[in-house]
């Protein structure tokens, strides 16, 4: 056989008016092979690429992997759905399940009056354990200032969600009362309370209500709940002494073991009586005409309590305005921080903001409760103040 490529010899047959059949089926068995050839280069090159491809994503994958881990970890176990019921809220025992390191979860039920509640209970004595507070997503422009009167440091609005999310966070819950309520998040909003977050304050102190308090120095007093009145010589000019973290909620509702005086009233009125009523409403009873006290009120609400010696923090939701869940006045929510383990016990905003946000093993973060908004089931509110809970792996 000549050493002539294959489509030379073909050529140089057909000039000489020669057309051997052999040389035709040489020519086809050539141009097969290097078609052939083409599609396993294409394929090994194809695999190559894809491997190099596959590399980048493993060591991508494995620095976030380390960049999380290394920051903050996810629950360490599956925490059941099924809530445990109870007759009352007098005869709660709490059975706690490990969240993650440093956080316990517990999700319960009554029967009388038809409660349905998620709590934390967080260990303020572990160096793992940081208390995040922010003010919604803050903002100091001119814009949204001119959407109030006050002076008052303006931040936009965010859902409880959100600010787990963005902060990395393992829960949080909703706190601060506030200005404007809309369902949109980055909205003009006013926190209606104290705010302060890493020594620095977000929102002045208000002396009509109470806060919770997180210190610096926590070989001493961790937390303490307090009136804000305490708190009014802080100002954004002026740093918060010894103060780490603090946000504002309404009126303290348990005090040293004991439901305060101003939730007493609610033990008047029957929960069918006090149920979805507003402060200054009236109903006709068979009596006659009776005010409900807003501490007797039945509503969503959210909460904090701390214990007797102050390293735990226990953060508290209870749904209402629905079928499952009628709302807890003010008596029956001090009651719960107490079954918890509470010694001090503050009520936060509550109705359409309560909402308590997990970070599920998957790394997701919904809510646990079920917001209601205007009767609309499963929608979250767009809040400001909140507070939640950071869990480091390693001591920060």
């Amino acid at each position: 056989m000549s050493d002539k490529p294959v489509n030379q010899i073909l050529l140089t047959s057909k000039a000489n008016g020669k057309d051997c059949p052999k040389i035709k089926n040489l020519y086809r068995e050539g141009e097969e092979g290097a078609q052939r050839n083409k599609e396993v280069r294409f394929i090994s090159n194809s695999f190559a690429r894809l491997l190099r491809l596959c590399g980048k994503v493993f060591i991508l994958s494995s620095l976030l992997f380390l960049n999380i881990s290394c920051s903050t970890i996810y629950p360490v176990s599956n925490i059941s759905g099924v809530p445990v019921t109870f007759a009352s809220v007098e005869v709660i025992k709490p059975e706690w399940q490990t969240y993650t390191d440093g956080v316990d979860y517990f999700h319960g039920k009554t029967d009388s009056p038809k409660l349905e509640f998620w709590a934390l209970r967080v260990d303020l004595t572990s160096p793992q354990i940081r208390i995040v507070v922010k003010d919604g997503m803050a903002s100091n422009s001119a814009e949204t200032s001119a959407h109030f009167e006050s002076a008052a440091k303006i931040s936009l609005s965010a859902k409880v969600t959100t600010f787990a999310r963005k902060n990395n966070l393992i829960a949080g819950i909703n706190a601060t009362p506030f200005d404007i309520i809309s369902l949109r998040e980055n909205q003009p909003i006013q926190n209606i309370g104290i705010v302060i977050s890493d020594g620095k304050i977000l929102a002045p102190a208000n002396p009509r209500y109470d806060a919770i308090v997180f210190y610096k120095d926590r070989e001493q007093v961790k937390a303490a709940i307090v009136n804000q009145s305490a708190l009014q010589s802080f100002s954004t000019n002026f740093p918060a002494e010894n103060i780490e973290n603090a946000v504002g909620g309404f009126h303290q509702i348990l005090a040293g073991g004991e439901p305060t005086e101003r939730t007493l009233t609610a033990t008047n009125f029957p929960a069918k009586i006090t149920e979805a009523y507003q402060e200054g409403q009236t109903i006709q009873e068979q009596s006659g005409e009776v005010e409900i006290p807003v501490s007797a009120a039945r509503h969503p609400r959210s909460a904090a309590g701390i214990s007797t010696d102050g390293s735990s923090l226990y953060l508290l939701v209870i749904d209402g305005r629905r079928a499952g869940s009628v709302g807890a006045t003010e008596r029956e929510t001090a009651l719960l921080l107490l079954a918890l383990g509470s010694w001090d016990g503050l009520n936060f905003d509550g109705g359409g903001s309560t909402a308590l946000a997990l970070r599920g093993r998957n790394g997701k973060v919904r809510t646990v409760n079920i917001p209601v908004q205007k009767g609309v089931v499963g929608v979250e509110r767009a809040v400001a103040g909140c507070i939640g809970v950071k869990v480091y792996k390693d001591h920060q």
